[in-house]
């Protein structure tokens, strides 16, 4: 898979890709990750690469670099449409969009190509949202100065997803959100720690019986603290 980030700040994404399941993805040849500075797809003398929002409002970011920046790296017009192309995908990280969860972040791996867009300040002329972007993704309800971390978020959900990436693919699906539930609680050693006690049953060697436990817990836990998950909210 390849992954294009159009953002006006590249430089914040160097460590984050260079460490952890990200790095692991990129070594292993699958995935690859393209950071694309917009100011170097203006025409702008001075770089700029947003304006005034007309009628009032604050800074808003340029049709032309965004449109310029996304057919550049396809090769081809994206409006007037030159071609239909199923294996690619542009996404817009907006406060507008679907709220990113498990099931969304799956979705993507259907996909050869993603073109992220990390916009800021007050967002994007309209024209790039409907005539440019396929989806829009929000992260959550709060104020973050720029996108760039919501695709940073993005990019680290859907790497462990891609197969051969996480060498136990039964880890993935034992995780948080996959069956629906969060995770049972995991203990270690020691066994007793200060009088506090690992629970019987996982040390019991009986797996059938840890399974029902660890299940019993996930559906107890997700009761407590994520109850909107049962009800398919």
């Amino acid at each position: 898979m390849i992954i294009d980030v159009i953002t006006i700040f590249p430089k914040m994404f160097s460590d984050v890709f260079s460490e952890s399941i990200i790095k692991r993805a990129q070594s292993k040849g699958l995935l690859k990750i393209n950071l694309h500075n917009l100011r170097d797809y203006t025409k702008d003398p001075h770089k700029k690469i947003d304006a005034p929002a007309y009628g009032g409002g604050g800074m808003v970011f340029r049709v032309e670099p965004i449109f310029e920046v996304v057919e550049t790296i396809l090769g081809y017009k994206v409006y007037p449409k030159e071609k239909v192309d199923k294996k690619k995908c542009i996404i817009l990280f907006t406060p507008q969009g679907k709220l990113l969860n498990q099931k969304l972040v799956k979705k993507f791996l259907d996909y050869e190509r993603l073109i992220l867009i990390a916009p800021r300040y007050e967002g994007v002329d309209e024209r790039i949202r409907k005539y440019l972007v396929d989806e829009e993704i929000s992260i959550g309800d709060y104020i973050l100065s720029g996108a760039e971390l919501a695709a940073m978020v993005f990019i680290d959900c859907l790497a462990r997803l891609i197969p051969g990436v996480v060498s136990s693919p039964k880890s993935i699906r034992e995780e948080s959100f996959q069956s629906g539930l969060l995770d049972f609680p995991s203990y270690t050693r020691p066994q007793n720690y200060r009088g506090l006690v690992v629970p019987k049953v996982l040390l019991s060697g009986n797996h059938k019986e840890i399974l029902k436990w660890r299940k019993e817990k996930a559906i107890e836990i997700t009761k407590r603290k994520r109850p909107d998950l049962l009800k398919g909210g």
